[in-house]
């Protein structure tokens, strides 16, 4: 891509930066002065028992729903079980990342079990493209975490960029599979078939109305929800060059701690519950950093603040030809992150 041509559509839109994603080079800075932080390494063993209890309750929650009506099931699906389901939504970014269990299989086949009450499979794939967003992160066609041009140009409004935000579940994970084709896998497939077998299931045993209610639990819960607010405050240019953003409020309880999102990406081994610590032992490295106190106030900043846009990104050149379309290159640099 010429950035330099006066004609190029891309120039003057997002920030354009030269310099490689920041976090690999923080990450050595901070182990040279905290070598104590490899401790916190590892798996967290305890948070396999809130995704179970949680699994547990929203399925609970869509057999009480085949009798309801529809304003009690949409008004609980939005605020009871949008919070469940994006809550399992977090839980299976940790097992992603191989952050349960010891053997990577295992917090795949479990990743599986957590997608259950979301109704549609999603976590194989979500893996795969989620690797490459820390791999490649602000690498423009590369990053999948990136909205693309036409984002820019047609959510550039109050109103659009509201739709924008109630469009998000679409958006986040259908834009990226359009953009940056990833090989389908066995592991897609068996999800396809587990997942679809329970939806069926829950459809014979209990009727298309707890089905119905688990499906829009996992729209509302990332749509315009307050948990949802957590998409654009990550990774949108909220202060003038700083890439990531963290937030460090209670809805952290229910969410693995994603809000504690700089330090995730300086250190993605690091589990979700350990990120506090990991704070508390390099806080020169956080401290002075701008972080968000509200999900909803960001999310609302997005839609009235004119100066806030999808093109509020820093990005940088692709380095073309380092991203290979293929299982064996995912597998590698899927490693590489961890």
């Amino acid at each position: 891509m010429e950035l330099n041509n006066k004609k190029d559509p891309l120039k003057d839109t997002f920030t354009w930066v030269y310099d490689e994603e920041p976090h690999a080079t923080r990450r050595r800075e901070i182990l040279r002065e905290h070598p104590e932080i490899r401790s916190l390494f590892g798996i967290d063993t305890k948070s396999k028992y809130w995704i179970t209890l949680t699994v547990s309750l929203q399925v609970l929650t869509a057999v009480f729903m085949r009798d309801a009506s529809w304003t009690f099931l949409l008004i609980t699906s939005y605020i009871w079980g949008g919070t469940l389901n994006h809550s399992l939504s977090l839980g299976i970014h940790e097992l992603s990342h191989n952050l349960m269990f010891s053997k990577p299989i295992h917090n795949t086949f479990f990743s599986f079990f957590a997608n259950l009450p979301i109704a549609v499979p999603y976590s194989i794939t979500f893996q795969k493209y989620h690797m490459m967003h820390h791999q490649y992160q602000g690498q423009y066609n590369i990053d999948p975490d990136l909205p693309m041009a036409w984002e820019g140009y047609f959510f550039n409004s109050a109103s659009t960029k509201a739709l924008f935000l109630f469009a998000q579940p679409l958006i986040y994970t259908l834009v990226p599979l359009a953009n940056q084709y990833l090989p389908f896998t066995y592991l897609e497939l068996l999800q396809m078939v587990i997942q679809f077998t329970f939806d069926f299931l829950v459809v014979y045993l209990f009727g298309i109305r707890s089905l119905i209610y688990l499906l829009c639990s996992t729209f509302f819960g990332s749509s315009l929800h307050p948990m949802a607010g957590h998409f654009v405050s990550e990774h949108y240019e909220w202060v003038k060059g700083q890439e990531t953003y963290s937030y460090y409020g209670p809805l952290n309880k229910v969410t693995y701690n994603a809000g504690y999102h700089y330090e995730h990406h300086d250190f993605p081994r690091v589990p979700g519950s350990r990120l506090v610590h990991l704070k508390a032992i390099a806080p020169e490295y956080y401290d002075h950093l701008y972080s968000h106190k509200s999900w909803v106030a960001v999310m609302l900043r997005f839609i009235f603040d004119p100066s806030i846009s999808p093109f509020s990104r820093i990005i940088r050149p692709s380095k073309r030809g380092l991203y290979k379309h293929s299982s064996n290159t995912h597998e590698k640099r899927t490693n590489e992150v961890k």
